[in-house]
């Protein structure tokens, strides 16, 4: 599988540029799955259904699956942090492509994706592992590069370039 990261401060267009490529790299028959991190508390069921009674229960994990859909919920008994690595082990084995958001700290070789407007400070000149660079502005650009950067707003030449130099994605997961 190739993998990829998308690193960036929030309001940055990280998850608007995930969404459309997800699409792409699907219209071209590619199967992709997400590993996304949260800075906190985050929920995906609701309370009443099924899933979070059983986690507000004291279950450690709760799988559910359909015909059309498998889910994992994990529940820490005490503060873990998962390098994405292990979070990439969950990833079903079939698949061509994963994207992941954040961890902008990782070993992953990742994009970085820069939007002047939100303030923040570049990471590329202190980061070995950001290999292009996404923004809106590239004039603006605090520090020259000679990654190469893409149109924030053409998430479709980000996905040719991504297609173009797909064997530098080839994942080989560490041992853990």
């Amino acid at each position: 599988m190739k993998v990829v990261a998308f690193a960036g401060f929030s309001g940055s267009g990280k998850t608007t540029l995930v969404e459309q490529l997800i699409g792409l790299l699907r219209k071209r028959h590619l199967r992709v799955s997400v590993v996304k991190h949260a800075h906190h508390d985050f929920e995906i069921d609701h309370p009443g259904k099924d899933s979070w009674r059983h986690r507000e229960a004291g279950a450690f994990e709760v799988v559910m699956a359909s015909h059309r859909r498998l889910v994992l919920q994990r529940e820490f008994e005490q503060s873990t942090h998962l390098s994405v690595h292990h979070l990439l082990a969950e990833v079903y084995d079939g698949v061509d492509w994963v994207l992941v958001e954040g961890f902008k700290h990782s070993d992953l070789q990742k994009i970085e994706v820069w939007r002047q407007s939100c303030g923040q400070a570049v990471r590329y000149p202190e980061d070995d592992f950001v290999v292009a660079v996404a923004t809106d502005s590239p004039q603006a650009l605090p520090e020259p590069t000679q990654r190469p950067v893409l149109d924030l707003n053409n998430a479709q030449t980000v996905c040719d370039w991504l297609l173009a130099n797909q064997d530098r994605f080839d994942y080989t997961p560490p041992l853990l």
